[in-house]
């Protein structure tokens, strides 16, 4: 038996070993799950509905044990560890209200009646990155389920620990042997064979653009439906009307929040030329008043970078570039990176085009709203974004311009799990969360019944 270690970010100190599945364990996972999949559709609607309720309890009544497993795993802050736990609980709760609402349609037709059915798919595979284990868990979990289909989940190797505790209380909740099954292992074995299992019939993937490229191709072959919440490179765009203080005051959470390891990270701030030099002073202040500790303390606002590979990539951008300024970090063990603002030179630097994923923001200023829509979407990705102005109508002309999925007006919000979620471009396929994603695990079949 193969096992690996998983190591806490903040310490580099071992946390737990794991077990890693192999390819014969991942299709006797996958197996099960499809054998167990005729009794789960035909669970009666308010009785899954009725067991999603359950299993949302039961994780409420182990909220703050997520948490601190999540602390110690990912390095996230109690505050943000909290907050995930608490989004697998509300994803639950809000999708256990689908089952009983999964309508069809009657469609007007000549010579009889024409209806419409959602039915499940089958077995769903979810696979989970290490920025938000338990968030994107849920978000693809909740749904699936509730669709009456069975689910399969790989967690990222660096961070299983509370998709493995969350498979444990769903158990407890009462969900049946092969509904949800957690497989932690390597994405080169686990992962890759949930594309290429016939059995699997969709994969919900978040993560890299260049893995979901390797995963729709081989979902190709099997015409395997697949959703894909990939990169990002999102723009905060200030404009001289805006409050300014409110605005360079929100920026550091909108980049730096999980260490900037986040798709929807605003990591390119455009400010309007004539308030460049004003936003600087109050964007300096903001970001070196943050509070980087331990996520041990309750206090700490960031975190540790999840791995010292991942550290020391997003260090080599840094070394690329004149650092403006940066805030605070610990010093001693952990995968730390302070906080730290770049004034780009222009628009071609690596700095501004990549996704760094990492506590690194680029800031450039721009002349008007048809410069800051052309600089905003000057990227392959298009996930996210925020617009800061006093002027409604000019938040509407820039919010319809900008080519990207989810845009927050004079905030940085972009993921509520009642609200649609997803990408343009590069950043993703198909959407998540919201009241139709129920829908995306399904087949629409239509019935037509001579009179």
């Amino acid at each position: 038996m193969t096992t690996y270690t998983v190591i806490n970010p903040a310490t580099e100190k071992p946390v737990e070993d794991v077990h890693e599945a192999t390819v014969e364990e991942t299709d006797a996972y996958v197996e099960r799950a499809h054998a167990a999949f005729p009794a789960w559709r035909a669970v009666p609607p308010g009785e899954r509905a009725a067991l999603l309720r359950r299993f949302a309890a039961v994780v409420d009544a182990h909220v703050e044990e997520l948490a601190e497993i999540e602390v110690r795993n990912a390095g996230h802050t109690w505050g943000n560890a909290t907050w995930e736990a608490g989004n697998v609980r509300d994803c639950l709760n809000y999708y256990s209200a689908a089952p009983e609402r999964l309508f069809g349609r009657q469609i007007p037709v000549a010579g009889g009646i024409d209806v419409t059915f959602h039915e499940p798919l089958g077995v769903v595979a979810v696979i989970v990155p290490w920025n938000f284990p338990m968030p994107i868990l849920g978000w693809g979990m909740a749904p699936a389920l509730a669709a009456g289909n069975c689910v399969v989940v790989k967690p990222a190797e660096l961070t299983p620990l509370t998709a493995i505790r969350i498979g444990e209380l769903a158990r407890e909740a009462g969900l049946p042997d092969g509904v949800l099954t957690i497989i932690p292992g390597k994405g080169s074995v686990v992962g890759e064979r949930f594309v290429t299992h016939a059995l699997v019939r969709k994969v919900a993937f978040t993560g890299s653009t260049e893995v979901g490229k390797r995963i729709m191709r081989g979902c190709a072959d099997q015409v395997k439906r697949c959703t894909l919440e990939l990169g990002g490179k999102s723009a905060n765009v200030v404009f001289a009307d805006a409050d300014l203080r409110a605005a360079a005051g929100a920026a550091p959470y909108a980049v730096f929040d999980n260490a900037g390891q986040d798709c929807c990270a605003r990591s390119r701030i455009l400010v309007e030329r004539s308030a460049y030099d004003e936003f600087l002073g109050l964007l300096q202040e903001a970001v070196q008043g943050m509070r980087v500790l331990d996520p041990a303390d309750r206090a700490s606002e960031m975190g540790p970078l999840i791995s010292a590979q991942q550290r020391d990539v997003v260090q080599g951008y840094v070394d690329e570039v004149e650092v403006a300024f940066t805030g605070p970090a610990p010093d001693g063990p952990g995968y730390w990176v302070p906080p730290t603002v770049v004034l780009a030179e222009s628009t071609e630097q690596r700095i501004w085009r990549e996704e760094v994923f990492g506590p690194v923001v680029a800031v450039l200023p721009f002349d008007d709203e048809a410069d800051a829509i052309a600089m905003a979407n000057d990227t392959e990705y298009g996930l996210s974004g925020s617009i800061f102005t006093g002027d409604v109508g000019k938040a509407l002309r820039v919010a319809r311009g900008i080519e990207a999925g989810n845009l927050s007006v004079n905030s940085n919000s972009a993921v509520r799990y009642w609200t649609p979620f997803g990408g343009y471009k590069q950043s993703g396929l198909g959407r998540e969360l919201g009241p139709d994603a129920p829908n995306a695990f399904t087949e629409e079949k239509n019935v037509f019944i001579a009179h």
